[in-house]
């Protein structure tokens, strides 16, 4: 996040270069948490293919990414890292001290902002503590939203961004070891979904570490012990861990560090 001195924005308008998934997510979110009258957000892109989503949530469109910098101060660069030194290029004669840019960092999903949202902003070195603080408190529509050191926003990508691929994959072969052991698929699949879920929301209202609350659950010589044996086996933990420092080292690359 760069900015030097802002002032306040009445009504705040919103800008987006870039109107992908991760840009629409965000809108989404600012719309239906009340932060933001979709009239009020302007998008671009080369074409409509995502324009047309910001346009369904009555968002403005365009195809100047220099006509968003010439109507919003506080403007979101969502595209794609290999694309964003040339809209930089493009856009710096019309940017001004009083914007607030804010990269969006690559490899996020639109699934990772929906319901339990977890996200994670660093300011540059120009911005000051009422630019977080609104930033901050925009980003908490979509979910879970902290500041962080520049250095952890990579980290978060390959926990966080990619984490749900992982999760979800888990998903698939705790659901699948049910139905090698005979129940129907849907239900496995509905099962796995709803243990994730309810362990999850234990894990964020009791506080505790997970090792703690995977030792409350198994019972000496029960199932959960015997389970837990046979994926250490298999290399669970150390699987999870690489997978974890692959996606965080890709986005290092993407990002040029």
């Amino acid at each position: 996040m760069a900015t030097a001195e802002t002032q306040g924005m009445d009504p705040l308008r919103v800008g987006f270069v870039g109107a992908g998934r991760m840009a629409e997510a965000i809108a989404q979110g600012f719309i239906r948490a009340g932060k933001l009258e979709a009239e009020h957000i302007l998008a671009s892109a080369p074409t409509d293919r995502n324009l047309c989503h910001f346009q369904a949530l009555g968002c403005r469109t365009t195809h100047s990414n220099q006509e968003v910098l010439q109507n919003c101060l506080l403007v979101f660069f969502a595209t794609k890292p290999h694309v964003l030194p040339t809209v930089l290029a493009e856009v710096s004669p019309v940017v001004t001290t009083k914007h607030i840019l804010v990269s969006v960092a690559a490899g996020v999903s639109l699934s990772t902002l929906e319901e339990e949202g977890a996200m994670v902003m660093a300011r540059g070195r120009h911005a000051g503590s009422s630019e977080a603080k609104l930033l901050q408190t925009l980003l908490e529509a979509c979910g879970q939203c902290e500041e962080v050191p520049e250095a952890h926003v990579d980290i978060h990508t390959g926990l966080s961004g990619s984490g749900v691929a992982f999760v979800c994959a888990f998903s698939e072969a705790l659901a699948e070891g049910a139905i090698k052991m005979g129940m129907p698929g849907g239900l496995a699949h509905r099962i796995a979904a709803q243990t994730l879920l309810g362990t999850a929301k234990m894990l964020q209202q009791k506080g505790q570490h997970p090792a703690q609350l995977r030792t409350d659950v198994c019972t000496p010589g029960g199932t959960t012990i015997y389970g837990l044996h046979a994926l250490e086996q298999g290399g669970l933990r150390a699987a999870t861990m690489s997978a974890v420092e692959a996606a965080t080292s890709r986005a290092r690359e993407l990002g040029g560090k």
